[in-house]
């Protein structure tokens, strides 16, 4: 072990476990970091797909999915330190879409047997996903309000930026259905973020990407992390892979080329899971958190 703490040994064994993994044909390929006490290892095994030979990179660009809402929460508490935005504040003002919400008696009732919701939703709320509404891990004809808020395309899947509307519209289609639970009362995946998406572009009165360019990539060098990969750094991007059914095999949900659906800029920036980035750039992130506000000479 050296004198910062990371272990040689402990660090070859984990390449060991990866690539085990990637041998045996689970991944392509895997890029790992760890960081402490100012020492920061990489680690880059495997390829850039599944039957090609070009080797992973430590600056490859990955659809980052759910680890976009971490860097979505940050922006949020920017705007509350800011004074914009206060957390027991209901955030029907600025999303007046969310105003005046019904909520399921049963949830797997029909979508209008609702009573009245006992308070309005506020921004804590959507930062500890109890909006009432949200993401469940199951078919999405479950129940009626799943089924509906599919057929709606609200984000109730894997990141899928060409099928989202634009953030109004998107709006508009969540504040037509009732809520699955009362505000505050129940924890629900996902959906609370993409709200928080909206809500931060309407605060700061500018399109989210600008927002989180101008108050946290760029301050912290994150050159390759948006909402799209650009043609000129499209050699550097992957394909992703989603598992089948019950046999669990790997099939291809979203190519590397121009056909991509991160290829273009989206018509909703998904703060739940729109993201692309690279193992560098989450890094600076990670260490923006663990510092607690604070990356070199930047807060």
């Amino acid at each position: 072990m050296n004198q910062n703490g990371l272990s040689t040994a402990r660090l070859a064994h984990l390449h060991d476990v990866l690539a085990h993994y990637v041998d045996r044909g689970d991944v392509p390929g895997v890029v790992t970091l760890l960081s402490r006490r100012g020492e920061t290892h990489v680690d880059v095994i495997g390829t850039t797909a599944f039957g090609v030979s070009d080797p992973l990179r430590r600056d490859t660009i990955f659809r980052i999915s759910s680890m976009t809402k971490p860097i979505t929460a940050v922006a949020t508490l920017l705007l509350v330190e800011d004074g914009t935005l206060r957390l027991d504040d209901p955030v029907d003002g600025l999303l007046p879409e969310l105003a005046n919400r019904t909520v399921l008696k049963r949830l797997d009732g029909p979508i209008d047997d609702t009573v009245p919701a006992r308070r309005a939703i506020t921004l804590r709320d959507l930062l500890t996903f109890r909006m009432g509404f949200g993401q469940m891990m199951g078919a999405p004809d479950a129940y009626p309000i799943m089924q509906a808020a599919s057929v709606q395309q609200l984000g109730m899947g894997p990141p899928s930026p060409t099928t989202m509307p634009a953030p109004a519209e998107w709006m508009r289609r969540l504040g037509a259905l009732p809520l699955m639970h009362q505000p505050g009362e129940t924890w629900m995946y996902n959906t609370a973020a993409d709200v928080l998406g909206v809500l931060i572009a309407r605060a700061a009165g500018q399109p989210l990407e600008t927002f989180l360019r101008e108050r946290i990539f760029t301050p912290l060098g994150m050159d390759d992390t948006g909402f799209h990969v650009p043609a000129t750094a499209r050699d550097r991007f992957v394909p992703s892979y989603w598992a089948e059914g019950d046999s669990g095999a790997l099939t291809l949900y979203d190519a590397a080329d121009h056909t991509s659906q991160w290829s273009q800029p989206p018509a909703f920036p998904s703060g739940a899971g729109g993201l692309v980035s690279t193992i560098d750039d989450y890094g600076a992130f990670g260490q923006l958190l663990l510092h607690k506000g604070h990356y070199g000479s930047t807060r």
